[in-house]
């Protein structure tokens, strides 16, 4: 079977970039800093448990540590309030959190059983920590962490300056606005393949073009290339009548919520595919 190359925890990914370095209630869960001290608590002092280093309890390695515990355990909003993206999360109500969970779930996926925590560095309030995570190969590498202290409690920084500056002016939107832009992203690389799938099936096929399900048997595109399952979009390949040209279109799967702009790939003049968009606003 064909992997898709966009994968479907591309959001997450994009939203923990500083960290992969490499029945609802009404209003939104809100968490204190007692609360967010409790989460860091559940390990003893001086714990070496899935690390070489020793833990004091609430320090910059306990605080990484209790963040892909409750990652691992799906304990999304928890384990976001000991990050600095926590503005963008704590006023979205439940069942607002729920709709990310395909994101959310292929993230904790990625976390193992342990965490191998090497190192710990503290300058004043800011602090890095260095432990073994996956990397875009899926192997294992040491990465580095980078906390801040706020109060009582070290925040892992996740979102860079720019992007933290965003959250906080956005609010619960961050969270839905990048599920856009990502997806309309993805969605353009999807065209882009498309286009390149109908430049090789064209030169094995004396210069015909093919549809998404000949692209799809020949090899040259993933078998769920239709769906919009991971990239919320659909994807479609029109022919001419014979065959010598083609159109592609990515349109959003849900107007305003996966998407905003439909894409369009046609060829030019110069036989060379060109990729338009439009909010049609629906």
């Amino acid at each position: 079977m064909n992997k898709r190359v966009i994968r479907p925890y591309f959001l997450l990914l994009a939203l923990f970039a500083g960290i992969f370095a490499a029945g609802c209630s009404v209003e939104a869960s809100k968490a204190t800093p007692e609360e967010l001290n409790s989460a860091t608590r559940s390990q003893p002092a001086k714990t070496t448990h899935g690390a070489t280093i020793s833990i004091d309890p609430n320090g910059p390695a306990d605080t990484v540590r209790a963040f892909y515990k409750l990652l691992r355990e799906k304990k999304f909003r928890e384990a976001i309030f000991l990050t600095n993206l926590r503005p963008a999360i704590e006023g979205l109500t439940d069942a607002e959190l729920k709709e990310f969970d395909v994101d959310f779930e292929s993230i904790a996926g990625l976390v193992p059983a342990e965490i191998e925590i090497n190192g710990e560095i503290v300058t004043g309030e800011k602090a890095s920590v260095t432990a073994k995570l996956p990397a875009d190969d899926d192997k294992m590498e040491i990465q580095e962490i980078k906390l801040r202290k706020e109060g009582d409690i070290w925040v892992i920084l996740s979102a860079d300056d720019d992007a933290e500056k965003r959250i906080k002016k956005e609010g619960k939107n961050y969270f839905f606005a990048l599920r856009i832009e990502t997806h309309e992203d993805e969605a353009r690389q999807m065209l882009d393949r498309i286009s390149k799938a109908e430049m090789v099936y064209a030169l094995q096929n004396g210069g015909l073009y093919g549809d998404i399900i000949q692209l799809v048997k020949a090899g040259l595109l993933p078998d769920d290339a239709e769906t919009a399952d991971s990239t919320g979009y659909k994807y479609s390949v029109a022919l001419a009548n014979d065959k010598k040209s083609y159109s592609a279109k990515a349109e959003p799967a849900a107007y305003a919520k996966s998407g905003k702009l439909t894409f369009t790939v046609e060829l030019n003049d110069k036989r060379q595919p060109h990729l338009t968009s439009k909010d049609y606003g629906k």
